[in-house]
């Protein structure tokens, strides 16, 4: 079964959107209840607002899986990300909304989670770093952009209105500050937009876990407020104005954090891409 889809780029820069996949596998489907079944959880139609991710020379790699199936932005050993708030699990048990995800007594037991590990989790992860090493190898240096929406206001997580764009760093310890702050020049310039960094959203395990400036691999998370560029509310339709006028601030945002890696690239810049 395909899990996974990648596409590799050109450049030092990978773009991985880990909660675009929308996918249960049936025999996962007969244990959900009938709102889970819907994903309404889903970072929806980042795949379509990143489309020209690939023309910049950018990789990307996304499941196609839905988080409730297994979420791959968690913890395998269970470490909670941002302790002191709510959070969601691996194989998460209830929505945003704290609906039940599961029907009663159908809850993946720990085998059961571990399977999931093992099919699912662990060969995007692979791919993963696999992927990150390997432009380590080839230009010096390597940054991952990890793509993430949520809706802009979710009681669970926080109170009232989520900003436009929160970037996460981790507190500053997965990525260059020089590269960080160039981002976040970026996302304060456009007049537009609201933007905050590591707010409520300070990077996920994803970030945590790749991230290592020391080791010349750099790792930020975006996460966008979901009324930037769609209907919050199913069916969860792509508003395309909307997204036109957020696209030109994504793409100035990712075509600096690809100059920003040639830059550090070790002497290799642009020597394949061009």
């Amino acid at each position: 079964m395909e899990t996974f889809r990648f596409q590799p780029g050109e450049t030092p820069v990978l773009l991985s959107i880990p909660h675009v996949g929308t996918v249960v596998p049936p025999d996962i489907a007969t244990t959900m209840t009938d709102s889970a079944l819907a994903v309404p959880d889903t970072d929806w139609h980042l795949d379509r607002l990143y489309h020209f991710a690939p023309a910049l020379g950018i990789g990307f790699l996304k499941p196609l899986l839905s988080r409730y199936v297994i979420d791959l932005n968690r913890d395998p050993e269970g470490a909670i990300p941002n302790p002191g708030t709510s959070n969601t699990e691996l194989c998460p048990l209830t929505t945003f909304d704290h609906q039940p995800v599961y029907r009663p007594g159908q809850e993946p037991d720990a085998a059961e989670v571990q399977r999931r590990i093992d099919a699912y989790w662990r060969p995007y992860h692979e791919q993963l770093n696999g992927e990150l090493q390997a432009l380590k190898e080839r230009f010096g240096v390597a940054v991952l952009f990890d793509a993430h929406s949520i809706r802009s206001r979710v009681p669970r997580f926080f109170d009232g209105q989520i900003q436009d764009f929160s970037l996460g760093t981790a507190e500053g310890a997965s990525a260059s500050p020089a590269l960080v702050g160039r981002v976040m020049n970026v996302l304060t310039a456009t007049g537009r937009f609201s933007s905050v960094q590591n707010g409520r959203f300070k990077g996920g395990f994803i970030t945590r876990r790749y991230g290592n400036p020391a080791d010349n691999i750099h790792s930020i998370q975006l996460e966008l407020s979901q009324a930037t560029y769609m209907d919050e509310e199913a069916p969860f339709g792509f508003r395309e104005e909307p997204a036109r006028q957020l696209r030109p601030t994504l793409e100035r945002l990712l075509s600096l954090v690809v100059e920003w890696a040639w830059e550090n690239a070790a002497g290799r810049r642009r020597s394949a891409f061009l």
